[in-house]
């Protein structure tokens, strides 16, 4: 027997926003839980992110370290981004990130994994590309500013960041996630078992 996430809804009493900024907001629901009771949940609300796990031919990924100061920490991530537009398509969003932040391109896409970055606390959904047959970009560089302005671009062997994982070396989820996916489906069916880049995403609908 197989299991899978189901799409559910509670009834919500009543709702608010008391913050909204730049790119998300919170959001207070009043929910009414099974047994009648009504609790208040608070989360973030949030567009949706897409990453790049961005394979050589050398069997190396793409990464890059980078300053994320509610954690106080310089983390190794995946090329990534967030879902600016309503409805965006998120292959193209992930193209538009490989190349702004790492002046790459590919010419094979793949779906690597879906998944939502904290539930209990978040409705940010995230979708990781598996991204192949690497060539540095055309056209002018991205003026990248802020955090970025000092990012640190490396390729590291998959073995070497599914250890660094292992290790606890290595904590941003969306690596973390994109390594470990990358690493069962070599050892299983290979990439020809991975979804299409243009396979449906129920968390973040968008139009082909």
């Amino acid at each position: 027997m197989g299991i899978t996430d189901t799409a559910e809804s509670w009834e919500v009493v009543a709702a608010r926003t008391p913050f909204e900024g730049a790119k998300t907001a919170v959001r207070s629901d009043q929910v009414r839980m099974p047994d009648g009771a009504v609790v208040r949940r608070d989360y973030q609300v949030h567009p949706g992110s897409v990453c790049v796990l961005a394979l050589d031919e050398e069997e190396r990924v793409l990464v890059l370290r980078q300053y994320r100061h509610p954690v106080r920490h310089r983390l190794w991530e995946l090329p990534a981004g967030l879902l600016d537009v309503p409805g965006e398509n998120p292959l193209h969003a992930a193209q538009r990130e490989l190349y702004e932040e790492a002046y790459v391109k590919a010419e094979s896409w793949w779906v690597l994994a879906d998944f939502f970055a904290s539930p209990g606390g978040s409705d940010e959904a995230i979708r990781i590309f598996l991204a192949r047959d690497l060539a540095e970009a055309e056209g002018e560089r991205y003026a990248v500013s802020e955090e970025e302005a000092d990012m640190e671009l490396e390729r590291v062997p998959v073995g070497e960041l599914v250890r660094g994982v292992l290790a606890g070396e290595l904590s941003n989820p969306g690596l973390v996630t994109g390594v470990l996916a990358l690493a069962a489906a070599l050892a299983g069916g290979g990439v020809e078992s991975l979804r299409p880049a243009d396979a449906p995403w129920p968390a973040r609908p968008y139009a082909p």
